[in-house]
């Protein structure tokens, strides 16, 4: 034991560190998938992993420069959640691998096409955009006389106007008034619920979006204090206090993730990669609020519902 001791450890430092870049705007919790992945393929942290985070937390202007600091490292890939972070990594570098998420990826030019993205970029398209529509759909099985819904929407993130077109396409056949407020800092969050409070509209949509994630406290709780309905593009909105979301499980969106970056670590190349797309969308509702603002949700909407919290 004593002889092969030194040589265990010899051979441990040898081992080449697989290091992998995020680049998000908070410490988002499914953010924790890619961890939990990549354990389970064999990658451990102080042992031949190291995750180098770097987090803008409602700074958008800084995801060009931290974008550029990962780079410098450099890092062997790098994992980006949301539009405004995959674009300022694939500005930032043509060479190194981006694993990055999107609601719509080729709309908003992050790659050609999702069966072959080419260059350096790959990963997952969420679909979000075309589930504007299904949304409303359920707005309108939960509300009666719906007449104005107003939109949460990020100007900085060029994804958000993608998600509110396909909005304001679903509101016309639906002959609903579509109002839009803009947030892209705490202080337009004021404005918005000023605007709320103005309008009295029948729900709220808030698209999927890092900054107005990071808000779902501040927005659920004016929200269930003003009795308006609200649906979302993230579970964890919901679990935070809003009423509906309908959307792909992102914690596993990135444990997937995982896997893309272990081949590509193995030799595949990423613009040879298809972008992914979701396998399954869940319905959540939160009873809990639907109590709170007076809101009786009918039974076969309930049994459709992949998690009720209560």
């Amino acid at each position: 034991m004593a002889v092969a001791w030194p040589l265990a450890a010899r051979a441990q430092r040898g081992t080449k560190i697989f290091r992998v870049g995020i680049l998000a705007n908070e410490k988002w919790p499914p953010l924790d998938g890619l961890r939990s992945g990549l354990r389970e393929l064999g990658y451990i942290e102080g042992q031949n992993l190291e995750l180098v985070h770097r987090y803008v937390e409602g700074q958008p202007e800084r995801y060009a420069a931290f974008a550029a600091e990962l780079v410098g490292q450099p890092v062997d890939i790098v994992v980006t959640w949301g539009t405004p972070a995959s674009l300022a990594a694939k500005n930032a570098t043509r060479t190194i691998p981006i694993i990055m998420t999107s609601g719509d990826p080729v709309a908003v030019g992050l790659v050609p096409g999702l069966a072959h993205p080419q260059g350096n970029v790959t990963g997952f398209s969420t679909q979000a955009a075309d589930l504007e529509g299904k949304r409303l759909e359920l707005v309108n099985e939960l509300i009666t006389d719906v007449s104005r819904v107003v939109v949460f929407s990020n100007p900085t993130n060029p994804y958000c106007r993608v998600a509110v077109e396909h909005a304001r396409r679903a509101a016309a056949v639906l002959r609903w008034q579509l109002d839009v407020a803009e947030i892209g800092n705490e202080r337009d969050l004021d404005g918005a619920f000023e605007t709320l409070t103005r309008l009295r509209p029948s729900a709220v949509l808030v698209v999927a979006d890092p900054f107005l994630a990071s808000q779902q406290a501040r927005i659920a709780d004016f929200l269930m204090r003003n009795r308006i309905p609200s649906i979302y593009t993230y579970r964890e909105q919901v679990t935070a206090g809003g009423l509906v979301s309908y959307a792909t499980n992102y914690y596993e969106l990135f444990r997937r993730a995982a896997a893309m970056a272990d081949k590509i670590r193995k030799g595949s190349r990423p613009g040879e990669l298809p972008v992914e797309q979701p396998t399954k969308f869940e319905l959540v509702i939160n009873l809990k609020t639907a109590k709170a603002i007076g809101l009786v949700v009918s039974p076969s909407l309930l049994s459709r519902a992949d998690e009720v919290i209560e």
